[in-house]
């Protein structure tokens, strides 16, 4: 008879599977090790590659803006374990920038219940309500997770919100390459490179916050920004 402690990872294991097949995003049980203090010991974590809005835009299936109106806790009937439970959250949308050609009227969006393996707590009083990106599972229900676009609405710039309606679509062909070191070289004409990390060392700094990579006429790409130009230099800052 197998032990609770093996029970117990089975059912981690299902879970995982199960998260990951049908909500193609980037989760994960990673293992890390702490040194510290002279103890050891082993965590569980979500991980998601570094992304710029627009890359996150347009890997995303649906893309809305929309305001939290309730939440419940749901599993699968045929599981009692805890690790499959999901936040079902009640949503009313304000606006879609991605996705009719999937979904007319979104209620609900779905997210694991466990930071750990991705899930976004959302809150019901934020008046202004977030920008969700996500996947669409087999039954319709669209799941969301920390490598997803979820956001505060409050929490984007103006230039975020405009290239949401437009700008973002327009680069989804072009390719950003995310420079970490110098020298950072671009590998075609296709490509932006991302250097926030450099310049600012965050994954959100100007170029996050204020530019969108479209494709030019050329079928060149490069960043565009609609606003005032920047106090800072880019590696590639032609507008199209």
């Amino acid at each position: 008879m197998p032990s609770v402690h093996q029970v117990e990872e089975s059912e981690v294991a299902r879970a995982i599977m199960a998260v990951s097949q049908e909500q193609s995003v980037c989760l994960g049980l990673w293992m890390l090790l702490f040194l510290g203090a002279g103890m050891e010991g082993v965590v569980e974590g979500c991980s998601c590659h570094p992304a710029h809005p627009q890359q996150l835009f347009c890997s995303a299936e649906i893309v809305i803006r929309a305001k939290i109106s309730g939440e419940k806790i749901v599993s699968p009937s045929n599981s009692s374990s805890p690790y499959m439970k999901m936040i079902q959250y009640e949503i009313k949308m304000i606006k879609m920038f991605k996705g009719f050609d999937r979904a007319k009227d979104i209620q609900y969006v779905y997210t694991p219940v466990f930071s750990s393996l991705c899930g976004v707590k959302l809150d019901s009083n934020n008046k202004a309500g977030y920008l969700l990106s996500g996947s669409m599972w087999s039954d319709g229900r669209i799941s969301i997770g920390q490598c997803d676009l979820v956001e505060s609405w409050d929490n984007l710039s103006l230039s975020q919100k405009k290239n949401l309606n437009y700008r973002y679509q327009m680069g989804c062909e072009c390719r950003i390459n995310t420079c970490y070191m110098v020298p950072c070289g671009s590998t075609g004409e296709n490509e932006c490179l991302w250097t926030d990390w450099l310049l600012d060392n965050s994954l959100n700094g100007e170029q996050a916050r204020q530019y969108a990579c479209i494709r030019r006429s050329d079928t060149s790409c490069s960043w565009y920004r609609g606003g005032p130009p920047p106090e800072k230099e880019f590696l590639d800052m032609t507008d199209p």
